[in-house]
């Protein structure tokens, strides 16, 4: 299912931007002028009990002992063939936020502002969606917690 239908069908409001393609949320960033805080990068973990999908910030990554210790089981990043095998109606290399589409539990950091607007990837490298994130905390119902820490090598 296309994020934008099931936004739609949700009656969520949310607006789609069409530019350069882009292959990691922090070069979206950039290319929108927008703070890599702010825009949301999604990352498929894999663990005895399944997948999960994190939810956080494009400017920090995902502490796996801190997810591991809230899970209460050791999870690890999922390999190229497992994303692609997972999000099969995306275009390779592209996860979306929404795990509950793919039946898969998403995890979102606790430090985003519910009232704040998220930006994130769509379904193509070209596409990217803007929503309040109180909306998708409504939609999704991730598990939130502190996981994300700031990466070394990026801009905020």
């Amino acid at each position: 299912m296309r994020i934008a239908d099931f936004l739609t069908e949700s009656h969520v409001p949310y607006e789609t931007m069409v530019h350069p393609p882009v292959f990691t949320a922090q070069r979206r960033a950039h290319l929108l002028h927008i703070p890599g805080k702010r825009v949301m990068k999604a990352v498929l973990l894999a663990g005895p009990a399944g997948y999960f999908l994190a939810v956080l910030p494009a400017s920090h990554r995902v502490d796996l002992k801190a997810v591991s210790k809230h899970l209460d089981m050791t999870v690890r990043l999922a390999c190229v063939s497992e994303i692609a095998e997972t999000f099969t109606d995306c275009e390779r290399g592209v996860l979306v936020p929404f795990g509950r589409l793919y039946g898969i539990k998403s995890l979102l950091d606790a430090a985003i502002d519910p009232d704040t607007w998220i930006v994130f990837e769509g379904e193509r490298h070209f596409l990217t969606i803007r929503m309040r994130c109180r909306d998708f905390d409504v939609l999704e119902r991730p598990d939130r917690f502190d996981f994300a820490v700031p990466s070394q090598d990026v801009d905020e």
